[in-house]
């Protein structure tokens, strides 16, 4: 069965919130994928409250469902954690990018260091959300932590162009050359999603090129994500870059099964049916 990583679900008004989404709209939208296993991720409007998330995984059960969190370091406790981890969540999240929070090398080699020590007992993954021109801190800072990483959405690059062409060469943009050798080096995982947060060309041969190169030097640590329920967008088609996916993997035998189902289940400690 297929595994797909989402936003989390949201059942409040808040100020700053989207209108609320439902568990059931959740399957109902990846049912329609072939996807019967979702995996919730926490949404920065809720910072580090995941009692959303949780019982959204609660009525999922842990052979459906896994989660990744938002922690406070400081404030979590070890029982806590071990209910967490009863109930399928997988990883703990560091988002800077959806509020905008700037670090230097020390803030973030401290931020990281401190969740990595939450989650190296359970061997979860730390999610990043950052930008792309900030992933040479993370190459330098990963042999530390003793955990594998994930980072969201291609590393949210800035692609400015409108009209990308044949001619694109993602090793122009900055933190692109640290991603790969972050790839390489077989730690790391990268989430193939959110093409209409990043690129302005409406066949995406911008995001095209990377996940090529993606795909090209790891293979087993892609991991592709519809990105439900696309937070601040409206009205967004998921299928054409869910098409775009397939069609890099038709080359080679096994890597749709792999970008689409077993490189999750892998991260996140499934075992297969």
């Amino acid at each position: 069965m297929l595994w797909n990583l989402n936003g989390t679900l949201s059942h409040q008004q808040r100020c700053t919130n989207p209108p609320p989404h439902t568990l059931a709209e959740a399957l109902a939208f990846e049912s329609g994928l072939g996807v019967e296993n979702l995996v919730l991720v926490q949404p920065s409007i809720y910072g580090d409250d995941n009692s959303c998330l949780l019982a959204a995984l609660k009525k999922l059960g842990p052979s459906r469902g896994r989660g990744v969190v938002v922690v406070d370091p400081d404030t979590v406790q070890q029982e806590t954690l071990d209910e967490w981890h009863c109930l399928g969540v997988r990883g703990l999240r560091v988002n800077l990018q959806s509020v905008g929070k700037v670090m230097d090398q020390a803030e973030l080699e401290e931020t990281l260091l401190r969740h990595a020590e939450i989650a190296r007992p359970y061997n979860w993954i730390i999610e990043i959300y950052l930008p792309l021109k900030m992933v040479p801190m993370v190459e330098s800072i990963l042999p530390q932590l003793g955990v594998r990483i994930c980072i969201d959405h291609f590393g949210s690059p800035e692609l400015l162009s409108t009209d990308v062409g044949t001619s694109f060469d993602p090793y122009e943009l900055e933190g692109f050359s640290s991603l790969i050798s972050l790839l390489r080096a077989g730690r790391t995982y990268i989430k193939v999603s959110a093409p209409y947060r990043l690129s302005k060309d409406h066949q995406m041969r911008d995001l095209q090129a990377m996940a090529r190169e993606f795909l090209s030097v790891a293979p087993d640590r892609v991991i592709y994500a519809t990105d439900w329920p696309h937070t601040r967008f409206s009205g967004v088609d998921i299928n054409p870059f869910t098409e775009c996916c397939l069609d890099l993997c038709a080359s080679q035998p096994g890597l749709a099964e792999r970008l689409f189902r077993r490189n999750t289940e892998e991260m996140l400690g499934v075992v297969p049916e």
